[in-house]
């Protein structure tokens, strides 16, 4: 695949704060990356310098095969989208005449207008002034002007901040056709249950630094937390648990119908062939470790993270 982003051995400070350090990530051709981290980790440094609002004080920013500037060609900016996290428009104006003044700007033809208030659900509203508008439709409208021209690269800040839940969930689904048409995304949120499964990978940043990037599997390759099996059915008695034990995870009473263990992912198939043999078992739920536990172990204290590896890859 090809790289769309690349950073290379990038560090930018501003004034004495280090924003970036050392970071070498690349996003390719077709991927959609969750760029995950705490307020002030760097995530917005780093679309800023994608964007080419900022310069790297050290190493290298290729964004399509070329270092990103105010300067750059509008043919290069076009093929950029961006939906920042605070939206904000002219307030005067209905919401399609601010798409229709953002598809000038692009070089967007103007029935792509109409069809995008269509997609994000605004086209009832299309001629009410911006002002009257809910922050969740605001957003939606970031989102129809971030798609404008058919972006190669679309970056995300906080894209759901607003969205009512059948609102989140077309985001998702818009999202997931935009995989399927081959658009790169970079997506950073704090709700990390939403985009788990709809990342090809994440990335975690934590005080400029990358702490561990890679897909979900990879991640918890890495971090080595346990795996939870939930189990539910109608036993006389618990006497078969001691196999589970003997297999090397520990066994919790969900309630009077439920267990759940805990343990290696190395226990996995050793005990998925013991609970086989279970009378009264009716159902099986294997967890393995959520993006948020991911994300809370490589976030753990800095003086550990110095002394692990992560492969930003």
């Amino acid at each position: 695949m090809n790289a769309i982003v690349e950073f290379i051995d990038v560090n930018k400070r501003f004034g004495k704060v280090q924003a970036l350090e050392q970071l070498t990530l690349s996003v390719q051709a077709g991927e959609i990356v969750g760029l995950l981290g705490h307020n002030g980790a760097g995530k917005t440094t780093s679309m800023k310098l994608i964007l080419g609002l900022l310069r790297p004080t050290r190493g290298e920013v290729r964004v399509m095969g070329k270092a990103p500037s105010l300067q750059s060609s509008h043919e290069h900016r076009r093929r950029i989208g961006f939906l920042p996290e605070n939206v904000s428009f002219y307030q005067q104006l209905s919401g399609r005449e601010v798409l229709r003044y953002f598809a000038r700007l692009k070089g967007a033809a103007l029935p792509e207008v109409e069809r995008l208030l269509e997609r994000v659900g605004l086209a009832a509203a299309a001629d009410r002034r911006v002002r009257t508008w809910s922050k969740g439709m605001r957003q939606r409208l970031g989102l129809a002007q971030a798609l404008l021209a058919e972006p190669r690269l679309l970056m995300l800040d906080e894209p759901t901040a607003g969205l009512d839940p059948a609102a989140t969930r077309e985001f998702y689904d818009t999202l997931d056709e935009l995989r399927g048409r081959g658009t790169t995304v970079l997506l950073s949120s704090h709700v990390l249950p939403g985009i788990e499964g709809h990342i090809d990978r994440a990335a975690i940043l934590g005080q400029g630094r990358l702490l561990a990037a890679g897909s979900l599997d990879a991640l918890r390759a890495q971090a080595a937390l346990p795996l939870t099996i939930r189990v539910r059915g109608r036993w006389a008695s618990q006497d078969w648990t001691h196999g589970i034990s003997a297999a090397g995870m520990s066994v919790r009473p969900v309630n009077g119908r439920q267990l759940e263990f805990t343990g290696p992912e190395s226990s996995k198939l050793a005990v998925l062939r013991l609970l086989l043999d279970v009378p009264g078992l009716e159902d099986v739920d294997v967890m393995p470790p959520s993006l948020d536990a991911l994300y809370a172990h490589f976030n753990r204290a800095p003086t550990h993270r110095e002394n692990s590896s992560c492969t930003p890859s």
